[in-house]
């Protein structure tokens, strides 16, 4: 397989938006992917078992735009005039950018906007934060972003470092490998590297699958790495793969989900005002079909499954 000067070639979204090509000068300057070290794991907290799609009880109604309570969480991110949330930029189909507006798009970038249209009332005052997975959980703990819309699956570990919403995209981890591979599964690759981004659940299960685990610090770093020969697969959602096996026609998506990963939107630890927003929010498009025409925009066409052609919406359970 050749190794490419660009990454990513141009693909159309559901929505005929095109979504521009990770565009390197060089491959030389895409870091290699290393074998995972304790690092690259995230730190266990020894928290107890939980019910990952388990939130916060909604509000039963939400404020109007513009004129939230007094002393709210949303009420502080509106006076501050801007609600910064931190994304990716590499994961096609849910952030990375427009080649014609130079843009972020994609599902996680119209689920940040919801939020941003439902505390302000009208666009332009999101104010995207670029970071890797790793960086997810301290942008947070830092107070350098409000909201983390960034295909983050909600785990028992994570719930007692950030808080989350209900779940508001359900996935779970696969392999994506080159055409001529002969793995068919997470099994087929024992003893064998694969490719994942540091401080993740897919790095986790990879520790426990009998691979080797490989690590880097964006999903695009992953796909070069396995056309330079450098990894025998990569494993993650199965969104993600989609999105990076539309930027290399000579990689498949194979095998059934082994994780079952529920995603949501994490905010820092405590602003349960927040999460009740967010989730009456999320019930609030689910209700209305705006959750269903942002899965049709963006995530119909790459995750179509003969098996299930219509899938449900996300179901949270709710406590108070």
């Amino acid at each position: 397989m050749l190794v490419p000067l660009v990454v990513a070639v141009a693909a159309c979204s559901p929505g005929d938006r095109r979504v521009a090509p990770v565009v390197l000068s060089s491959p030389s300057l895409v870091p290699a992917a290393w074998p995972a070290t304790d690092a690259d794991y995230p730190a266990a907290s020894g928290a107890a078992a939980c019910d990952p799609r388990e939130s916060l009880t909604p509000l039963s109604t939400l404020p109007k735009p513009g004129n939230m309570p007094p002393g709210s969480t949303m009420e502080r991110i509106r006076r501050d005039q801007r609600l910064r949330v931190g994304v990716d930029q590499n994961t096609m189909f849910f952030a990375s950018i427009d080649r014609l507006s130079k843009e972020n798009v994609g599902f996680d970038i119209d689920m940040a906007e919801a939020v941003g249209l439902a505390i302000f009332g009208e666009p332009g005052h999101v104010d995207y934060q670029v970071i890797t997975q790793a960086q997810r959980i301290p942008m947070l703990q830092q107070g350098k972003v409000d909201l983390v819309v960034d295909t983050m699956t909600i785990t028992c570990d994570r719930k007692t470092q950030v808080s989350f919403s209900g779940n508001y995209y359900d996935d779970g981890q696969r392999i994506l490998v080159p055409r001529d591979s002969p793995a068919q599964n997470i099994a087929g690759l024992a003893g064998q590297r694969v490719c994942t981004a540091r401080v993740t659940t897919s790095i986790v299960t990879l520790r426990n699958s009998g691979v080797l685990p490989y690590a880097v610090d964006n999903w695009t770093d992953c796909l070069v790495a396995l056309q330079r020969g450098e990894v025998d697969a990569i494993s993650t959602t199965g969104a993600l793969l989609a999105g990076l096996k539309a930027q290399d026609v000579d990689t498949e998506i194979r095998g059934p989900r082994f994780t079952d990963e529920p995603h949501g939107m994490a905010v820092p630890l405590g602003q349960d005002d927040f999460v009740r927003f967010l989730n009456r929010l999320l019930a609030d498009m689910i209700e209305d079909g705006r959750w269903q025409a942002m899965y049709d925009r963006w995530l119909a066409v790459p995750l179509a499954d003969p098996a299930n052609p219509d899938p449900e919406p996300p179901v949270t359970r709710y406590r108070d």
